[in-house]
């Protein structure tokens, strides 16, 4: 009788799965009993943007993912403008990003994007003041013409001299990540250099970057336990986190001695420096974290996100593009002297360039198409309805896809994967459009729009420049270009190597 019995069960449970497989034909993507969905998500993962994107389009923008049966992984996700403006901005405070969110980038701490409510805004309030300081809009420009003169110049100029192929991906994170870490910790790591040697700080982000993606793709449960046993790509994120702790570490350490012993220069005004000598942290934290450890964790997460740039994209855009890199030229040479556009290497006054439509626009189309983060995350404290119709509650996770938004018809109208510049400037009176960040998520919609949007697109504008006018970039066309589909940062999967030559001589 026990034999039959479990016949019996296992039968009905057959019949059971094969009637939901029945029922769910007609769906967009098959609901097993059980599992949910998560079969057709681990089998798509390595092609994980062109998948979602067709579940986005066939759903009208806005797709309920159900994970396993008993497991807190049910996620909604969308690209449907009207829900990101609601969620971002019209009912902001019932959508922060959650202790789900804290626990995926724990590795981020206390940090400005990790937190919510109270210690967010104080921390943001604190920020704010800094970058809009005229001290550290002075020391921007010091850091970012130093940095181009003696790292990157010397480095093209090498690499052109030598006939080298080069990662330029590389080469673009190295600049902008050791301008982040002069800017907050008032130290050149000097990464960019001829020798570009080996990175722990870069590699122990890409890591990180990595674990974080997989946490999103895997039961809380599995990574969980991966982290307890520090097996598998959870290995990485300890690794990841130890070498951040004595970078972190370090910077403190060193700041904290010349802070004491009076060493700082006048014209310095790095955020760490200012945040120890006004005593920020206790201020921020009232006892909750020692003051070193909210200084770990806002070194980390500006690094973060001082570090992701679009620039490799952009290039790898222009060589598929070559008319819109000779309007770009075309403007470059408009802020030079007849007799000097051949002549270099060209540097660029930082204010002139904010002025150039056309790079701006292609900047900003490239941004819509390869933005550094690809989602971002949003979990309920109330239950809602969407502008979509969905209702949602505090048990769902809902995920923003800025990267599908950039490729949505119903967006960005029929030519939404056509490099376009043109689309940020209006036909009607030559000026630039400023599309709704609802609609155009690089840096973030609302009151979390990003800090450092302006900083970023000058760093971006003065690399652009440099290059351009100055020297030929030749993509290697056999090299393969495609997104790190494992990565919460879109980069390039095998970087951008590229031949750079000079496009001036030397009398």
């Amino acid at each position: 009788m026990a034999l039959i019995g479990i016949y019996e069960i296992v039968l009905a449970f057959v019949c059971f799965a094969i009637g939901c497989w029945l029922s769910n034909r007609t769906e967009i993507q098959s609901n097993w009993p059980v599992v949910g969905m998560l079969p057709s998500l681990l089998a798509n993962v390595y092609r994980l943007h062109d998948w979602t994107l067709g579940l986005v389009e066939k759903s009208g923008g806005t797709f309920h993912f159900k994970g396993p049966w008993f497991i807190n992984m049910d996620i909604v996700g969308t690209v449907d403008p009207a829900n990101v403006k609601h969620m971002m901005s019209v009912n902001f405070t019932n959508y922060p990003k959650g202790s789900e969110y804290k626990e995926m980038f724990d590795i981020f701490g206390d940090g400005i994007f990790n937190t919510d409510s109270e210690l967010w805004r104080t921390q943001r309030k604190a920020a704010v003041a800094l970058i809009n300081h005229e001290r550290f809009r002075q020391f921007l420009n010091k850091v970012l013409r130093a940095k181009v003169q003696k790292g990157l110049i010397p480095v093209l100029e090498h690499v052109s001299k030598q006939g080298l192929t080069v990662d330029i991906q590389d080469l673009f994170h190295r600049f902008s990540l050791d301008i982040t870490t002069k800017l907050v910790t008032g130290f050149d790591r000097e990464s960019l250099s001829i020798e570009l040697s080996d990175d722990e700080v870069a590699v122990a982000l890409d890591n990180a970057e990595e674990v974080i993606f997989y946490r999103h793709v895997r039961p809380k449960m599995f990574w969980k336990l991966q982290r307890w046993l520090g097996l598998g790509v959870e290995k990485k994120m300890k690794i990841a986190w130890e070498t951040m702790d004595r970078a972190a570490a370090k910077y403190i350490a060193r700041r904290r001695q010349q802070l004491m012993e009076e060493e700082v220069a006048e014209d310095e005004f790095d955020l760490m420096g200012s945040y120890i000598k006004y005593n920020v942290g206790q201020q921020l934290f009232r006892g909750s974290k020692s003051d070193d450890e909210f200084l770990r964790d806002t070194i980390f997460s500006f690094l973060v996100a001082g570090r992701e740039n679009s620039l490799a994209w952009f290039f790898w855009l222009l060589s598929e593009n070559p008319q819109a890199e000779a309007k770009i030229r075309e403007e470059l040479n408009s802020l030079l002297p007849e007799n000097k556009v051949h002549e270099g290497p060209q540097l660029f006054d930082l204010e002139k360039l904010n002025k150039l439509l056309y790079l701006h626009g292609a900047l900003c189309e490239t941004l819509r198409l390869y933005p550094p983060v690809m989602f971002e995350h949003k979990e309920p404290l109330q239950p809602d309805i969407l502008p979509s119709g969905h209702h949602v509650d505090p048990r769902m996770k809902i995920l923003v896809s800025t990267y599908l938004m950039g490729r949505m018809k119903s967006i960005w109208g029929e030519d939404c994967l056509e490099f376009k510049p043109e689309r940020w400037i209006s036909k009607a009176d030559g000026r630039l459009v400023q599309h709704p960040p609802h609609k155009f998520m690089a840096f973030n919609a609302g009151p979390r729009t990003c800090l450092g949007k302006d900083i970023a697109l000058l760093v971006m504008k003065i690399v652009a420049a440099i290059l351009l006018q100055n020297y030929n970039v030749e993509v290697v066309k056999e090299h393969p270009v495609a997104p790190n589909c494992a990565s919460i940062i879109l980069h390039i999967k095998h970087g951008l190597m590229a031949r750079i030559s000079r496009r001036w001589t030397s009398n």
